[in-house]
């Protein structure tokens, strides 16, 4: 047998023990973990844990397993919303196939439950806005997805909407550039799956039964086309208005969620041309602003919802000392006095229902509530006091995430076998 990891190769260390040698859905299930969230895969998938990561195995041809490692890694590099390969093991003996190893995406959701859970009453438009999105990058960055499904994509709760990432890359095909004709049918054959798939669900009772399987997929071809002109199209206008209406594009493009790369504009008599290159990375500007000052590593609408509590917070010390607050400062002290003991007073029994970021939101936006309700600022400990009593049980314990699951000892540890 023949293993091939991506650096780190330190973190696969603990993996080599597996019997490999064996047809995955003939391993020990002592080896492996449950994970409820999971989708359907037509593939045998398993799941295991390694010194507290959550790694998932598929088995597939080598051609494909190949095929697969090399786009993932591409994509991670390039900094594309989609899961995160490790390594592959080939020559399996018996001419078995192949096991694509990939990094298990923590907090994700299948379709399925977003759907069927308690939070789909409004997740319909949101989830649909979410894959349009997604096959926007995608094509941004020429890639044809050829399988594009809500049954191969993974949501992540982002402080109340969806982040969409790609999971399965099997039929993938990588270009410098996507005809248009290319990437309808990339939309067309991802409706008819939608389609299809919502009607299983619908069969099963697993949707709400105000949800049309076939209105929400038809409604993805013009979500879609509206995103692509939004972010690709020229813009043509008057030299006075150059100032303002470069800022504001460029300011629409952000508010959808994408970054920008290079700005072209060409000036004639008759007026101002503009280009945008619109990068296909996910965004990252809230995010990375973030990290700089906290450390904390989130997505964009969290990091954008943190950051507004850590200016207040900044605000308040500086009305609270009379002087001026360096922002580094701001940003320790926040971490330390604010958003660390918020997220610390999860009981152990809830901890890993929600991300901690997310959880951070929804305190916010219980307190928002819980002071109209009572019409004055309740303050974020009261809130979160009542949060992690009455909210946070009402997410089902099958939402844990499944390192959460591991650390609890619910899997037996690989390395020290």
């Amino acid at each position: 047998m023949r293993y091939l990891f991506r650096p780190p190769a330190a973190e696969a260390a603990g993996l080599l023990a597996l019997p490999w040698h064996q047809p995955l859905e003939d391993w020990d299930p002592d080896l492996l973990l449950e994970v409820p969230q999971r989708g359907i895969s037509r593939h045998v998938v398993r799941f295991t844990v390694s010194e507290g990561r959550v790694y998932a195995l598929k088995e597939i041809s080598e051609s494909l397993a190949r095929h697969e490692y090399a786009l993932l890694a591409e994509f991670e590099e390039e900094g594309l919303p989609s899961v995160s390969v490790l390594g592959i093991c080939v020559d399996r003996p018996g001419e078995q196939d192949a096991i694509l190893v990939t990094r298990y995406l923590e907090y994700s959701m299948s379709y399925r439950y977003v759907f069927s859970g308690p939070r789909a009453a409004h997740s319909p438009d949101r989830l649909l806005d979410t894959l349009a999105q997604l096959l926007v990058r995608l094509h941004l960055a020429g890639v044809y997805w050829g399988d594009c499904s809500l049954s191969n994509t993974l949501f992540r709760l982002d402080a109340g909407a969806f982040t969409a990432y790609l999971v399965d890359a099997e039929t993938a095909e990588r270009h410098p550039t996507l005809s248009a004709r290319m990437r309808a049918y990339d939309v067309d054959l991802a409706r008819e799956r939608v389609g299809a798939e919502l009607m299983d669900l619908q069969a099963g009772e697993l949707l709400p039964p105000d949800i049309d399987p076939i209105e929400v997929a038809d409604g993805l071809a013009g979500r879609y086309a509206a995103l692509w002109e939004e972010v690709t199209r020229e813009e043509v206008f008057r030299l006075d208005e150059q100032a303002y209406r470069v800022a504001e594009r460029l300011q629409r493009i952000n508010d959808l969620g994408f970054d920008v790369g290079e700005v072209e504009l060409v000036t004639s008599p008759e007026g101002a041309r503009l280009r945008v290159e619109t990068r296909v990375s996910e965004p990252g500007q809230q995010r990375h602003e973030l990290f700089r000052l906290t450390g904390l590593e989130v997505q964009e609408n969290q990091a954008r919802r943190l950051l507004n509590d850590l200016w207040s917070y900044r605000a308040y010390l500086e009305q609270r000392t009379g002087k001026p607050v360096p922002e580094a400062v701001a940003g320790r002290r926040w971490l330390a006095e604010v958003y660390h003991p918020v997220v610390g007073i999860i009981p152990d029994e809830l901890v890993g229902r929600l991300e901690p970021a997310e959880v951070f939101h929804e305190v916010l936006e219980h307190r928002w509530f819980l002071s109209e309700r009572a019409g004055f600022d309740v303050g974020t400990w009261a809130a979160a006091r009542s949060y992690v009593q009455h909210e946070l049980p009402r997410t089902p314990a099958v939402m844990t995430t499944p390192s959460v699951i591991a650390d609890r000892g619910t899997v037996t540890a690989l390395a020290s076998d």
